[in-house]
Order: structure tokens, then C-alpha cells, then sequence
């Protein structure tokens, strides 16, 4: 009898445990839902940003060839604030996909190649995420996310298009990936980290794990 009960709390709490995980790698309807406002949002914020980053990137350019890098860590905010709010495998391809794609619509210079590049910025914010097994999203993570977006989209550029970097000098493809590892670091890092804070305040993120959290904080 023992032996039985003993054997049917096991399976429980290996039940318990599964029911733990679950959820982690399940995405809710809630969350698909999220995921294209934040999506959408994230893309206007790159719609604005086209103008403003851009101007920013060809005057940091211009003082200094790579240093233009600066500016690039805005538009890498959407595989962040995907991965710190849904926490789930995919949220950070997802929204920095869907924003990439809202960007190109509602229209930018650079065309299909937005699309391109959201894929590979959200992959790269993604992939640091899953290192961590999508159980860490404090602000040393969320910076991390932001260089992992970061050193992808530095890789994207060394190869792609019609003037691709690895076309440019040693010192302009060193200066600009230090460029944007930091860009990426602090404002995709750490201001999609203060973002998502901000919006959990207002109680928008009551169904997700970030909002429970400032609830507890408070």
C-alpha cells in the first residue's frame, strides 16, 4: 500500500511538473494576439525611426566610417520586447518579423530587404533567449538579446546587398560592429527591458508572466 501511494505521488508530481512546463514552449491564443500588436507597434516605432536613425547613422557615419552603428539599436527593439513580454520559443523572430514587415509596408528605402533583415535580427535576439531556456528576462538578459540581434544583423550586412560590407576595410567593419553591440545592447537592451516595464505598470501584461512580476514587486 506504501509502495503504491508512493508511486502514485511520483506521477503526480511528475504530472505537476509537465503541466510547469508546458506552457513555456505552448503558445495561447492571448499570445498570438500580443504578438502582432506588438508587431504592429514596434513597427511604427521603425517607421519614425527610419527618419530620425537614419539621419542620425549617415551623420555618426560621416564623422567617423562604422560609427554610424550607433544608431541601429532601435530597430532591433522588437525581438526584445517580443521575447521579455511572451517568453516563448518563436516571440522574438515573431515580432521583429512582423515589424520589419509593417515597416517595409507602410514604406521605407530599403525595401524587400527589410523583411530580411527583421528575420535575422529576431533570429539573433531569439537565439540568446533560448540559451537561457526562456526562463531569464531580467535586464542583463534583455541586453544580451540586444547584442544577439546585434552581431546578426552585423553578419547580414557583411554579406548582403549590392555593396556588402566585407567589401569595406577591416577597421570600418570593426568600428561599426562595436557600434552596434552597443546600439543593440542599450537601446534595444535595456530600453526594451524599461519599455516592457512600463507597460506592466499600466497592467497591460496582467496575462503574461512580465506583469505578474511587477505585481509581486509592488
Amino acid at each position: 500500500m506504501s509502495t503504491s501511494t508512493s508511486a502514485s505521488a511520483q506521477q503526480a508530481s511528475a504530472a505537476s511538473k509537465d503541466l510547469h512546463r508546458a506552457p513555456v514552449w505552448r503558445w495561447r491564443v492571448v499570445d498570438i494576439v500580443v504578438a502582432a500588436v506588438l508587431g504592429v507597434a514596434i513597427g511604427l516605432v521603425f517607421w519614425g525611426w527610419n527618419t530620425i536613425g537614419y539621419a542620425w547613422f549617415g551623420a555618426a557615419d560621416a564623422l567617423t566610417p562604422g560609427l554610424g552603428g550607433i544608431a541601429v539599436g532601435i530597430w532591433l527593439l522588437g525581438g526584445v520586447v517580443g521575447g521579455l513580454v511572451i517568453r516563448k520559443p518563436g516571440a522574438a523572430l515573431v515580432v521583429e518579423l512582423v515589424a520589419a514587415i509593417v515597416s517595409m509596408l507602410i514604406g521605407n528605402v530599403w525595401g524587400i530587404s527589410t523583411i530580411l533583415s527583421g528575420l535575422v535580427q529576431g533570429l539573433g535576439a531569439e537565439i540568446i533567449f533560448a540559451l537561457f531556456f526562456y526562463r531569464r528576462f531580467g535586464i542583463a538578459v534583455a541586453a544580451l538579446a540586444g547584442v544577439g540581434a546585434a552581431v546578426a544583423a552585423w553578419v547580414f550586412e557583411l554579406f548582403y546587398g549590392s555593396s556588402p560590407n566585407i567589401l569595406k576595410s577591416i577597421e570600418f567593419n570593426t568600428i561599426y560592429l562595436v557600434s552596434v553591440v552597443v546600439s543593440g545592447a542599450i537601446l534595444a537592451g535595456v530600453v526594451g527591458w524599461l519599455l516592457v516595464r512600463a507597460l506592466a505598470v499600466t497592467g497591460a501584461l496582467s496575462r503574461f508572466a512580465a506583469g505578474r512580476e511587477h505585481v509581486r514587486e509592488v
